[in-house]
């Protein structure tokens, strides 16, 4: 009785886990000990694979072990790489586990660039290997009886763990192996499957009968509601597997039921209830009776036979001599209870004893996200604050520079350089004067052409392959039923169209810089030049030494070195809101294993409002302090002004110290432009090459996608029928001559060589006839008249030397010709020659009917002779065609 159902593998085919993985990791992580810890990591991935679901497994602890370890590893995995068709894209290939295939299309296999996909598949190996560990247990000792009921309650839940996750893991239709209600199916058979292991720990330690027939009616009612199960599914029971299951099902259904009567009946007897224990047995024996006569190929129930046989015997004969109990109707008798030893095992990872994560220091992506996003506003709080002072730094010194400051403070005499201007001028030189932006103006178009190649290129594969994709599901229309490439890159084209949007700002921030150099490039070349031409080029003016020694002259260079103090200390706090740096890592995982979500914005903004809210207000306070002194400077320059002697020369030489004032600070922040300008293309290049990298994987990724499908379309094609079926006319549908069919000659039978009716003499020899067939429709044969006779007797005699030909070799049997009205005189085809067909058939040679008045073949042997090489011919010959 001890057949057990197992569940056969999936397979599966080959992946590289390393190129894919290991590029993520060198574009993610910085080059060092952790990227070198990664790929290291990916490559033991990938050995996981190849030991778990790249060999034959054994049906062994350790094979079930590596499957359990490598499901563990990618359920940690899942959370860590970016999986899906538009970014980390791998596909999986699985073969259904069920569906064999035919010679021509092969099996049918699914293949989904989806990490839920390779773990329900892995899953579902996991609990077919458990169910074969189970099946080979040796149930005659406890030990065995322990590991097949733990292994039977392993795979009953790990295929109802893939019934309720399997449709949210996939985004497409599964195959019937993993749909949810196959394995829905399979784990009640599982469990079923349990329950019996424990039904016979109980009877091999002699437990109560109360208790073993309340055990072996719920196993009754787990394999009743299994076989309902694959009865009410449409698809189930089309595979070979479930063909072959369903009766093992029906006959563990009634054996577990008669086991459940045997023992209640040997409680009714404890009891007293001889009549009651007979109604039992007779159920018992009926239910055996009934897998003995309908499934005993599948399950044997000899001995089980014999014991409820006996008991039944024994009982009645002591209720007919003795008790003379009456025995109740089966309707009349007190169900039998249930009680459940098993439940399926919760899938919760990790399930192998030996597991241990290979990327434990790598976060989560969902972290890693959140960290980007957090260091995006970490830079925008930076860049508004720095900003800030930048700005208020450069209107300050637009501001001295319309003023003249410090320039007319120390231009009292009018006929030297001042000294602020000579600082300034030595300063542009340091910088690399005229040439330095010219050669960073020039770098420009370069770097913005590279970049724009980069894009282009990539944006340009995606365009290839979606219009493939496109052509390709106009010629299939249906059938083509992946993921439509417009509606996959849709992020990509987005992320793509905002490259572009930079590209173009960048344009145009780069003509601003330009307009602006070319503003001040003469001011600025007159800067470069030695401090004696400087001198030169400045317009002479009337000293005004009355003013060196005056009291406005001393407020103003006081409020002018305040105003420089403040400068510092912006430069200073500027520093330090840069180097501030704090670890999100920790607040994010701690969110994540608390709430299963990350509020980025919230957590991000607090914890940014905490470490740069003393910053901001420094900034505040800087900002409000050089507003202070600019308006205190500009009133002390009123003053300055009326005071100071003006003249034509005065106002001139004035106005160029401002511009060269200003082209100084203009040359200042155009460099620092055209520097973070040269930086930007360069950053955006590596962000570029990433992106065009992400597109190559993912149209690579399609491509083998889009082969996949239509080798499968191919073989689909392969499979169907040429032409669809039609309705074939009546006439022929029965052959004319046949009763109830129409009147005309029959066709040649499909035996060739049959007992028929007598001869004529105008037949020839036949050979020796094959063995018997079926025979064909009975013919009348036809009357010969005088004249027929003798016109026989006549073709005879003038053909006594040359006998007539034989006739050439017929077709072997196959299908009849259709059937038609035939006409006086004239008859059915006969079949096509096979020249193949005399050594695969055995069939003879026909003889040919000469037509009267003919003579034979010229050179043929005589009549009594024969053809050479050929067996001596009998003398009679049976019809091959019907005559009329």
């Amino acid at each position: 009785m001890a057949t057990f159902i197992s569940v056969p593998l999936k397979k599966s085919s080959e992946v590289d886990l390393v190129k894919p993985l290991s590029k993520f990791v060198t574009s993610t992580y910085p080059a060092g000990d952790e990227q070198a810890e990664y790929i290291r990591a990916v490559e033991e991935l990938d050995k996981l694979r190849r030991n778990a679901v790249g060999r034959p497994l054994d049906k062994h602890e350790s094979s079930l072990e590596s499957l359990l370890r490598y499901y563990d590893q990618l359920c940690s995995v899942e959370p860590k790489f970016p999986f899906s068709e538009n970014q980390l894209c791998l596909t999986f290939t699985w073969k259904d586990a069920f569906d064999k295939g035919s010679l021509f299309g092969g099996s049918v296999k699914l293949a989904l660039a989806s990490l839920g996909y390779e773990k329900t598949c892995v899953l579902f190996n996991a609990a077919a290997l458990a169910s074969q560990i189970a099946s080979e247990q040796n149930l005659d000792n406890d030990e065995g009886l322990k590991n097949a009921a733990k292994y039977y309650q392993l795979a009953s839940g790990a295929f109802g763990h893939i019934k309720d996750t399997v449709l949210s893991a996939l985004n497409r239709e599964p195959t019937m192996d993993i749909a949810p209600e196959t394995v829905g199916t399979l784990s009640l058979i599982m469990l079923a499957q349990a329950q019996e292991v424990f039904f016979l720990k109980a009877t091999t330690d002699r437990m109560k009968d109360a208790i073993i027939a309340k055990l072996s009616n719920q196993a009754a009612d787990f394999y009743g509601d299994a076989f309902k199960q694959c009865q009410y599914k449409d698809n189930l029971p089309k595979y070979f597997y479930f063909q072959e299951v369903l009766p093992v099902l029906a006959a563990k259904h009634c054996i577990m039921q008669a086991n459940a009567e045997l023992h209640q009946s040997v409680l009714a007897k404890h009891k007293k209830l001889f009549g009651e224990e007979i109604a039992r047995l007779q159920r018992a024996a009926e239910l055996v009776k009934t897998v003995a006569s309908r499934y005993d190929e599948y399950v044997s129930v000899r001995e089980l036979t014999e014991k409820i046989n006996r008991s039944l015997t024994a009982a009645r004969k002591d209720n007919d001599f003795i008790y003379h109990d009456r025995v109740p109707e089966l309707k009349d008798l007190e169900p039998i209870g249930k009680a459940t030893l098993v439940k399926a095992t919760a899938i919760t990872p990790p399930l192998s004893q030996k597991f241990s994560d290979l990327f434990v220091k790598m976060v989560p992506t969902a972290v890693q996200q959140s960290m980007s996003v957090y260091s995006q506003r970490k830079s925008d709080t930076v860049n508004r604050l720095v900003g800030t002072m930048r700005e208020a730094t450069n209107l300050c010194n637009g501001v001295l520079a319309s003023l003249n400051l410090p320039a007319a403070l120390e231009d009292l005499s009018g006929d030297s350089v001042p000294q602020s201007i000579a600082e300034k001028a030595r300063s542009v030189v340091q910088q690399g004067g005229l040439q330095s932006i010219e050669q960073l103006i020039k770098d420009l178009p370069e770097l913005l052409t590279r970049n724009r190649e980069i894009l282009d290129e990539a944006l340009k594969m995606l365009n290839d392959e979606e219009t493939t994709d496109n052509e390709l599901r106009a010629k299939f229309n249906q059938r083509w039923n992946r993921t439509p490439s417009g509606d996959l890159y849709k992020p990509l084209r987005a992320e793509g169209a905002n490259f572009c949007n930079i590209l173009d700002k960048a344009v145009q921030a780069d003509q601003v810089v330009k307009d602006r150099y070319n503003a001040h490039c003469d001011m600025i070349a007159l800067l470069c030049k030695p401090e004696s031409e400087l001198n030169a080029a400045l317009p002479s003016a009337n000293p005004a030494k009355t003013l060196q020694g005056s009291e406005v002259v001393g407020v103003l260079r006081s409020q002018l070195a305040r105003l420089d103090q403040v400068k510092q200390e912006r430069e200073a706090l500027e520093k330090d809101i840069k180097d501030v740096t704090f670890d999100m890592t920790t607040t994010f995982l701690t969110a994540l294993a608390k709430d299963g979500a990350i509020n980025e914005e919230q957590l991000s903004a607090g914890q940014l409002d905490q470490l740069y809210g003393e910053h901001n207000q420094k900034v505040q306070a800087s900002l409000r302090q050089q507003e202070e002194l600019l308006a205190q400077i500009q009133t002390s320059h009123q003053e300055f002004s009326s005071l100071k002697q003006s003249n034509a020369e005065a106002n001139l030489r004035e106005e160029v110290l401002k511009k060269l004032a200003s082209a100084h600070d203009s040359y200042v922040e155009i460099s620092s432009n055209l520097r973070e300008g040269t930086k930007f293309y360069n950053d955006l290049t590596e962000i570029l090459l990433k992106f065009q990298n992400k597109c190559c994987d993912i149209v690579f990724a399609r491509k083998t996608e889009r082969d996949e499908l239509l080798k499968e379309l191919q073989q689909s094609i392969a499979r169907e029928p040429s032409a669809p079926n039609f309705n074939v006319p009546a006439y022929q549908s029965q052959p004319p001559g046949a009763p109830g069919g129409p009147g005309g000659p029959t066709p040649a039978p499909r035996t060739i060589f049959n007992p028929a009716p007598p001869q004529t003499p105008q037949q020839t020899q036949a050979k020796s006839q094959p063995p018997a067939r079926p025979p064909p429709p009975v013919l009348t044969p036809p009357v010969l008249t005088p004249q027929t006779a003798s016109a026989g007797t006549t073709q005879a005699g003038t053909s006594a030397n040359n006998p007539p030909p034989v006739a050439p070799p017929s077709a072997a049997q196959g299908p009849p010709y259709p059937n038609y009205q035939g006409y006086p005189q004239y008859f059915q085809m006969p079949m096509g020659y096979n020249p193949y067909g005399y050594g695969q058939y055995n069939v003879p040679f026909m003889p040919y009917q000469a037509t009267p008045g003919q003579p034979g073949y010229p050179g043929a042997p005589p009549a009594t002779q024969g053809y050479p090489g050929y067996p001596q011919q009998p003398s009679q010959q049976q019809n091959y065609y019907p005559q009329q």
